[in-house]
């Protein structure tokens, strides 16, 4: 039970932080555009239209996804309570794969969306 206890919470680490860093980014940008913290591509650090633009866009992604991969995430390991660790650890990691491939697969629609929006040169079309 404790390796299950265990495998929930490492599956819960990603749709929470998407939640939290969604709910933050939806509401505003790093202050500063800077090489450490944010949503940081080349084209969303090309002005500070670019940066609050990409920060609301991939905020409300990772929110909405966050609450789908949240119980999408407990109640698939609800069905392996008491199953030996092999087939907890399988799923757990198999929903911890397809949680950081919704995280990186988000930067697809954002940088689409971004070109979509601004020319080269961060103006805006």
């Amino acid at each position: 039970m404790g390796f299950w206890i265990f495998m929930v919470i490492s599956d819960l680490v990603v749709p929470v932080i998407m939640l939290l860093f969604g709910k933050v980014f939806l509401k505003s940008a790093p202050k500063e555009i800077n090489i450490a913290f944010g949503y940081r591509t080349n084209m969303s650090m090309k002005n500070r239209d670019t940066w609050e633009f990409a920060h609301k866009y991939i905020g409300k992604i990772w929110y909405y996804a966050g609450w789908i991969l949240m119980p999408g995430s407990i109640i698939p390991m609800l069905f392996v309570i008491g199953k030996n660790e092999n087939i907890v650890g399988t799923l757990g990691a198999v929903l911890c794969v397809i949680q950081l491939a919704v995280l990186i697969g988000s930067i697809f629609p954002t940088e689409y969306t971004l070109k979509k929006t601004f020319d080269k040169y961060g103006r805006r079309r």
